[in-house]
C-alpha cells in the first residue's frame, strides 16, 4: 500500500520519460568540481544519499556554458568543451541507478561573471557597472570594470554555447537539463529592462528583450531533440523597484510557454544582494514564500507544466501545493541537504524522523567562504568521503561512555555514538533536552528551529541509551561509573555583567523573556545587538512593547548571514539602536551609558532591563570532568569548547563520537 502523500509520489511522463515522483532537488552548488570545472567523484558521493533518498529530479546549480568568460564561483561546472562530458557520465549513472534523472542548471552569469577569476570583463546585454563588480572591485582594491555589450556575433555564438552545453548533457546521458533563465543572470539580462538599454533588436519592447531566451530555447530543442525534457528557471519577479515584475514575466511567459516542459518559479535577483532573500529565504521568512507565484501562473497557463520552489520544508507541505493544483511539481533544496532521507522516510511513514532544515543560511556561508558546502544540521553533509552513504561504522570494540550536557552536541554524540554500538549514558542537569536551542526556539519567528528542537529530543528518546535528567554529573559520580570515554557537552552559561543595579529584580537574561519565563514592563532596555538581542527586540516590537536596543560596539554584530534581514526589520518596525554606548549602571527606573565617542552620559527609561551580551563557555565545569577517563579518549564539544552556533556545535560532536 503506498503512502497518504499520494500527490507528490505520483509518477509523470515527460516527452515519454519517466518522472517517479514530483519532486525535484533545486540546484546547489556544493564547489566540488575540480580545477577544470569537471565532475569528480566527491562531487558524485555528495549528490547519493539525495538520490538514494528518493527525490527524482537532482538539479546541479550554475553549470556554465563557457568558464573562461562565465565563472563566480568556486570549483563549478564548466560546460564549456567536449572534455565534460566522459566525467559527466559517473553523475548520470550514479543518479540513474537509484532512478533519480540528473539535470544541470545551464547558465551563463553575465554581469555577475569574476573578471577576478577569469580576467576579463563580463559580457552582458548593455554596458554598466554591475552592483556585483561594485563590491569585488572594492575588496580587491581595484576600479569596478563595466561590462561589454554583446554584439551580435558575441549572441549568436553564446546561444550556440548554450545550446552546445545542454547536447553535451544529452551526450552524457542526460534525460533533461534547466536553462537558467532568472535570478538576474544573462538571459534575464536581456529579458529585463533593468539591465537591457540596448536599441537594437534584442532591446526595447518585451519580444524584443525575449529575443535572446527565444533563441536559446529553439536552439536547444534544434540540437537536443524532441526526447530532451526542457526546464526553464524564471524570476517570477525580480523585486527591485527597477526591475522586471510579475504582470510582465506573465507576459514573457506567453512567448515561451511552448518552448519549455516545465517552468521552474523562482524569484529575486542574485547579484543585487538585498534581493537574494526572496530566492534565498532565511529563518526571519515565511515558508512557501514563492508559492503563490507559481499558483497564479498555474491559474493563467494551466497546460503548462509548473514547479514552485521557496521555503517549502517539508513532504506535507509539498503535498498540499500538489493537492490544491499550485503546481505540478515542487522544488527544495536546504531541505534536502538537511536530510537528503526526507522523501523515504515520509513514504515510509517515519515523518518523526526527519531531520529538519533550520534555515539558518550557514550552507551558503560555507560557500562564500568558499568552501565545500555543509549543513548546519547534517554532519554528514560534505563528509562523504569520510562517511559513505551517511553512515558511521560500527565500532571494532563496545565501549561505556558517557555523555555530560543534553544539548544539540550532547544529543548528537547520544545519536552518533549509538549509532556505532557503544554503551551510552546521558547526564543533564535540567529536567529537559535540547540546552540552548529550547530558549533560541521559543519565539514564533524561531519556529524552524522549534522543528529542530522537537526532531533532538525524538531522536533522543528513540536511542537506547540511558538518559538521566535532573543529574548534575560530577567528578565522583563519573569516576564511580568506570566510563571507558568521555564527551563533554556542558555548554555556555550567559554574561552578566559586573557593574552597578545589575543584580536588580527587573534585569533578566533576555531569553528568559523569549520563553515568558519573566514579565515584560511597558518600557523595555535591550543590551546587546548581537542575535540573541536583535531577535528579542522584533518579537516584543510585534507585541507592541515599547524597546530600545543599546551596544557598545560601533555597528550591529554577530548578525551572520541573516544581517540584511535583520536591518531591513529594524527599519520596518523602527526599533531604536543605540550604538557606541558603554553601560555604567543600572537604577530602578533607567539604564545609564556613556557615549564612547563623545563621553557623554545618555540615559534611557527602562522598567524591565534584558541582557543579550553573548555566553562564556563553562570551561571550569568541562575541566573538573576531564579526568574522569583516560585522556585521549575525552573530548569537549560545543560551547563547552569554543562558544559557536548550532552548527559548531553538531559537527564538533559528530566528529568526536564518529572515531570513538
Amino acid at each position: 500500500m503506498g503512502s497518504k502523500y499520494e500527490h507528490v509520489f505520483e509518477p509523470i511522463r515527460i516527452r515519454g520519460i519517466d518522472f517517479k515522483n514530483r519532486l525535484e532537488m533545486a540546484p546547489p552548488s556544493p564547489n566540488l568540481a575540480d580545477r577544470e570545472g569537471r565532475v569528480t567523484p566527491e562531487f558524485v558521493d555528495f549528490f547519493r544519499p539525495i538520490a538514494k533518498g528518493g527525490t527524482a529530479i537532482i538539479h546541479v546549480g550554475n553549470s556554465v556554458v563557457d568558464i573562461k568568460e562565465a565563472c563566480d564561483e568556486e570549483r563549478q561546472l564548466d560546460l564549456g568543451s567536449d572534455q565534460c562530458i566522459l566525467p559527466l557520465t559517473r553523475f548520470v549513472e550514479m543518479c540513474q541507478g537509484y532512478g533519480a534523472l540528473a539535470s544541470l542548471e545551464i547558465n551563463h552569469n553575465g554581469k555577475d561573471s569574476d573578471f577576478d577569476k577569469t580576467g576579463k570583463a563580463a559580457f552582458s546585454s548593455s554596458s554598466f557597472i554591475a552592483s556585483s563588480e561594485i563590491w569585488r572591485a572594492q575588496m580587491h582594491g581595484r576600479a569596478p570594470i563595466p561590462t561589454i555589450e554583446m554584439d551580435h556575433a558575441k549572441i549568436k555564438e553564446t546561444v550556440e554555447k548554450y545550446a552546445v552545453a545542454a547536447y553535451r548533457c544529452k551526450r552524457a546521458g542526460f534525460k533533461m537539463c534547466m536553462i537558467h533563465g532568472g535570478h538576474g543572470n544573462l538571459i534575464s539580462q536581456f529579458a529585463s529592462s533593468m539591465y537591457n538599454k540596448r536599441k537594437d533588436e534584442y532591446g526595447g519592447s518585451l519580444a524584443n528583450r525575449a529575443r535572446f531566451a527565444v533563441e536559446v530555447l529553439n536552439r536547444v530543442r534544434e540540437l537536443c531533440g524532441e526526447n530532451f525534457v526542457i526546464e526553464y528557471r524564471i524570476s517570477a519577479d525580480e523585486i527591485h523597484p527597477d526591475g522586471m515584475h510579475f504582470d510582465e514575466t506573465l507576459k514573457f511567459i506567453e512567448l515561451i510557454q511552448h518552448k519549455v516542459d516545465i517552468l521552474h518559479v523562482s524569484a529575486g535577483l542574485h547579484g543585487e544582494f538585498q534581493y537574494m532573500r526572496n530566492w534565498w529565504q532565511n529563518y526571519l521568512m515565511g515558508r512557501l514564500y514563492n508559492v503563490h507565484y507559481a499558483a497564479d501562473i498555474k491559474k493563467k497557463f494551466p497546460n503548462l507544466l509548473v514547479c514552485t520552489v521557496g521555503s517549502i520544508m517539508n513532504i506535507k507541505s509539498a503535498d498540499e501545493i500538489l493537492a490544491t493544483g499550485q503546481a505540478d511539481f515542487v522544488a527544495m533544496c536546504r531541505p534536502l541537504l538537511a536530510d537528503p532521507e526526507m522523501p523515504r522516510k515520509y513514504a515510509l511513514g517515519r515523518e518523526e524522523d526527519h531531520r529538519p532544515c533550520i534555515r539558518c543560511q550557514y550552507c551558503g556561508h560555507r560557500l562564500m567562504i568558499p568552501a565545500v558546502i555543509n549543513c548546519a544540521v547534517n554532519p554528514f553533509l560534505g563528509n562523504e568521503t569520510e562517511f559513505p552513504e551517511g553512515k558511521v561504522k560500527k565500532a571494532d570494540v563496545k565501549k561505556r561512555v558517557a555523555i555530560i550536557g543534553g544539548g544539540p552536541a550532547g544529543i548528537q554524540a547520544l545519536q552518533t555514538l549509538c549509532e556505532r554500538g557503544h554503551d551510552v549514558t546521558l547526564y543533564e542537569m535540567s529536567d529537559h533536552l535540547g540546552g540552548h536551542v529550547v530558549m533560541g526556539s521559543a519565539l514564533p519567528l524561531k519556529q524552524d528551529v522549534k522543528d529542530y528542537l522537537d526532531y533532538l529530543v525524538c531522536q533522543a528518546i528513540k536511542t537506547p541509551a540511558r538518559i538521566l535528567l535532573n543529574t548534575e554529573a560530577t567528578k565522583e559520580m563519573l569516576d564511580a561509573g568506570h566510563y571507558d570515554a568521555l564527551i563533554i557537552a556542558v555548554g555556555s552559561k550567559p554574561i552578566i555583567p559586573t557593574l552597578p543595579g545589575f543584580q536588580k529584580s527587573h534585569v533578566h537574561w533576555a531569553p528568559e523573556a523569549d520563553t515568558g519565563k519573566v514579565e515584560v514592563g511597558k518600557k523595555t532596555v535591550i543590551v546587546g545587538a548581537g542575535t540573541v538581542g536583535i531577535e528579542c527586540a522584533i518579537a516584543l516590537k510585534r507585541r507592541g512593547k515599547d524597546v530600545t536596543v543599546v551596544e557598545m560596539a560601533s555597528g550591529l554584530s554577530n548578525l551572520g548571514a541573516v544581517t540584511m534581514e535583520f536591518n531591513r526589520l529594524i527599519m520596518e518596525l523602527n526599533i531604536p539602536i543605540h550604538l557606541n554606548c558603554r553601560l555604567e549602571e543600572v537604577t530602578d527606573k533607567t539604564v545609564v551609558a556613556r557615549d564612547t565617542k563623545t563621553s557623554e552620559k545618555v540615559e534611557f527609561p527602562a522598567d524591565t532591563v534584558l541582557l543579550a551580551v553573548g555566553v562564556s563557555a563553562r570551561y571550569d565545569v568541562a575541566d573538573s570532568l576531564r579526568r574522569s577517563a583516560p585522556e585521549t579518549e575525552v573530548f569537549v564539544v560545543g560551547d563547552a569548547s569554543e562558544v559557536g552556533s548550532i552548527a559548531t556545535a553538531i559537527r564538533s560532536a559528530f566528529k568526536a563520537a564518529a572515531y570513538l
